[in-house]
């Protein structure tokens, strides 16, 4: 292939893996008809149909898939090389993109990133914050934070945090109008604060375990509801309900008054944040950094 042609290459991989010639652009930083005139140029080239195209979508054709297929490899060796180059650097330098729930990045990713970038400063951080499974190669991420029971097989999983547990809380205005729920079925004669998943847009339901180790799984309902546990927390300060957060989330307002806990015998721990990425993956030095500086100790 003419070396001119590499350029283009790397347009086609982008607007096939993006189904989109929009977000391929948006991905390139170059203009959609800039984009669209490379692409018609690369296959009159080549005498092929790489990409069909229509009012909604686009999607690579066979041919298309197969040289994708081929490409992705290559590219994925030649970003190999370069990263083991760029080890070679005294200064640690890049940029490593993590996925995470807001609660993660607030309370490990943040407290324990902020004094080593200090340290680095060519090494950055992007933080991309998702509710849902993320895919780490859609999403273009280098690494997921998840409790470690919801790492996908295949990753290498680090624990960068403790073991956790959700607890179910109220402000106590709340408890002294409506009372107290002795059980989790309880909870259906209670308003609830929802808390609606990006994955695929259902209401989280509330997870609790009885004495025997049985999974009890509740959907409540109530008049609010977010897709961040944040403004969950906030609304139950303010009366408006149950929430069911994380117990160190909530320890603040546990300590003041501003929350009381209840059901705390069906709320059981389980395994805490972990940081995941492909086991094919070749740290770089800034990803190097990032995971030193994260790794749980003690």
């Amino acid at each position: 292939m003419l070396r001119e042609n590499i350029n283009d290459l790397i347009a086609f991989a982008a607007v096939a893996e993006e189904r989109s010639f929009t977000r391929a652009a948006a991905r390139l930083n170059i203009s959609q008809s800039a984009l669209s005139h490379t692409i018609k140029g690369l296959e009159q080239r080549l005498g092929l149909r790489l990409l069909t195209r229509t009012t909604r979508s686009v999607a690579p054709t066979l041919e298309g898939e197969d040289l994708l297929a081929t490409l992705n490899p290559c590219f994925e060796m030649i970003e190999t090389r370069l990263r083991a180059l760029n080890d070679h650097r005294d200064q640690p330098t890049g940029t490593v993109r993590i996925v995470a729930v807001e609660y993660a990045i607030e309370s490990l990713l943040w407290p324990k990133l902020s004094p080593v970038l200090k340290q680095y400063p060519a090494v950055n951080v992007e933080f991309v914050m998702d509710y849902g499974y993320t895919d780490l190669a859609a999403a273009q991420c280098d690494a997921g934070v998840r409790y470690g029971d919801q790492v996908s097989e295949g990753m290498i999983a680090m624990r960068i945090g403790p073991d956790e547990r959700m607890i179910c809380v109220g402000a106590p205005e709340y408890f002294d109008a409506a009372g107290v729920p002795k059980t989790p079925q309880d909870l259906s004669g209670h308003r609830c604060i929802n808390l609606r998943l990006s994955t695929h847009g259902a209401l989280y339901a509330w997870e609790f375990e009885d004495r025997d180790g049985h999974e009890i799984k509740v959907k409540v309902g109530g008049q609010v509801c977010f897709n961040t546990v944040n403004p969950v927390m906030r609304a139950a300060v303010d009366g408006h309900g149950l929430a069911l957060i994380p117990e160190r989330l909530a320890a603040e307002h546990l300590a003041s008054g501003a929350l009381r806990s209840c059901l705390e015998d069906y709320c059981p721990y389980f395994p805490g944040f972990h940081l995941y990425y492909p086991s094919r993956q070749r740290p770089s030095s800034a990803f190097g950094v990032v995971l030193e500086a994260l790794r749980a100790r003690g």
